[in-house]
């Protein structure tokens, strides 16, 4: 029979992963890290903290395992350890959905009224760029598009959406994608198409949960 104080060690060693996403800025950082590598001040900017504070939390989960880092002259980016890392954070926040009393008014509130926001399935957006049905728009900020993309999809981030519409043809159906179903810039993109006379839908997740199941991918190379 095992030692106990050596099962209580191990234990302890496993919820030193969940020590270390307990915090909402945390997960946070995990999730803005599944589009792509960033600079701490990057990251600081995203989830709206000091420099110093994100550092705290940065280095906080690299001590876990959970993010690795490179250095580039005086600047430190961070990344996730693995893909692991998010598929981790992905079950936290479907179980979040699931069991969590509350959650679904939370999202709801941060969202807003999604009534009239269609969705698609990745199986069935795959299909339909495969026979070049529709236009693909990626809404997130340009670095995240870069990073990785699905393959085919246009970079509009959405602060640049109204600029781009000119360049969409009329009677094409156009998908929206962000960061994942929690990602509100998917939800504005489908919004301001519509408005403007356009058929848009948007993918029921994002571009980390489009990767893990496979699904064409394309990044930008740097000269």
């Amino acid at each position: 029979m095992g030692d106990r104080a050596a099962k209580d060690a191990l234990f302890d060693a496993f919820a030193e992963v969940a020590k270390a996403l307990a915090s909402g800025r945390r997960a946070e950082i995990v999730d803005l890290l599944a589009q792509g590598e960033r600079s701490v001040e990057d990251v600081a900017g995203e989830i709206n903290q000091s420099i110093a504070n994100t550092s705290h939390h940065l280095r906080a989960m690299a001590r876990a395992g959970l993010l690795s880092t490179r250095r580039d002259g005086t600047r430190i980016f961070y990344r996730l350890a693995s893909e692991r890392v998010a598929e981790a954070w992905s079950a936290l926040r479907d179980v979040a959905a699931e069991h969590v009393a509350g959650v679904d008014r939370l999202a709801n509130a941060y969202l807003g009224h999604r009534d009239g926001i269609e969705t698609l399935d990745r199986d069935e957006l795959a299909a339909r760029i495969k026979l070049g049905e529709v236009i693909v728009l990626d809404v997130r900020p340009a670095p995240e598009y870069e990073s990785g993309h699905i393959a085919g999809a246009r970079s509009t981030p959405i602060a640049e959406l109204r600029k781009h519409l000119r360049a969409l043809p009329a009677g094409v159906e156009v998908v929206a994608y962000c960061r994942g179903p929690y990602c509100v810039y998917a939800d504005e993109a489908v919004r301001e198409l519509n408005r403007k006379g356009f058929q848009a839908r948007r993918l029921i997740d994002g571009f980390p949960e489009w990767k893990r199941a496979g699904l064409p991918v394309a990044a930008v190379t740097q000269s």
